[in-house]
């Protein structure tokens, strides 16, 4: 009986000890926290957790610490395990705030929703929380109003880009119709012109000379006068002198 009172007191100052490390480190995670050292505060509660898994103010803690260094999913699944598995409803209603928070930093505004929806039904007076809702709620509204958006414009730029592609196609199709007209119609016209030129050829008489230029014919004029000049000017001289007869005799 004496054996039996000695191993349960051995036990109760076992428990007793381990209790008093696991407020030691959650004590000096704290002050850790406090020192925006979140990194080493996480640490430290997850060492007071391997004491005792079920703490309630450890597995708050760590999520709030992974919360400070921008871990927000791993954050809220740690505030979501924490939420399913109490049964205080204020620690509950805690846990899903903290959890919308961490859902909401996170870009899921439809996740976020419904955890401050699950906070508010076990503390309906929560102000804080309510005020998040709305904030989430807006910012769906928003994000959804915006894709709506996109989505209309991504429509009619496809519309405005397949009318543009419909528009240069017409047109690169008459520039194409217009140039083959104009080439066609050059080489109409060279076609008449060398047909013509030909007919011209056919119809000019065969020894028909170069005609004369108005100078020429001034100066071939001029030189035919200057030879008429010259055989009056002989026959004159001819007279004066007079012209030798021959006389023959009458025999």
């Amino acid at each position: 009986m004496k054996r039996l009172i000695i191993i349960l007191l051995f036990l109760l100052q076992g428990s007793w000890l381990y209790a008093q490390q696991e407020k030691s480190l959650l004590n000096k995670g704290n002050q850790l926290y406090q020192q925006k050292k979140y990194g080493e505060a996480e640490q430290l509660y997850r060492q007071a957790l391997q004491k005792k898994a079920q703490n309630l103010e450890g597995n708050f803690n760590v999520g709030d610490a992974m919360f400070k260094q921008k871990k927000f999913q791993e954050a809220g699944e740690q505030f979501g395990k924490l939420a399913g598995s109490t049964t205080n409803k204020q620690v509950a209603a805690a846990a899903y705030h903290n959890m919308g928070n961490s859902l909401l930093e996170d870009k899921k505004l439809e996740e976020s929703i419904e955890a401050y929806k699950k906070s508010l039904l076990r503390n309906p007076k929560d102000q804080e929380t309510r005020y998040n809702l709305a904030y989430a709620q807006e910012k769906l509204k928003k994000q959804q109003q915006q894709n709506k958006n996109n989505k209309n414009k991504n429509k009619n730029d496809k519309n405005k880009d397949k009318k543009d592609n419909k528009d240069k196609n017409k047109d690169d199709k008459d520039k194409k119709d217009k140039d083959k007209k104009d080439q066609d119609k050059k080489d109409q016209d060279k076609k008449n012109q060398d047909d013509k030129n030909k007919q011209d050829q056919q119809k000019q008489p065969q020894d028909q000379k170069p005609q004369m230029s108005k100078e020429d014919a001034q100066r071939m004029l001029d030189a035919l006068n200057n030879n008429e000049k010259q055989t009056q000017e002989k026959l004159k001289n001819q007279k004066l002198k007079g012209a030798k007869v021959k006389i023959a005799k009458d025999w």
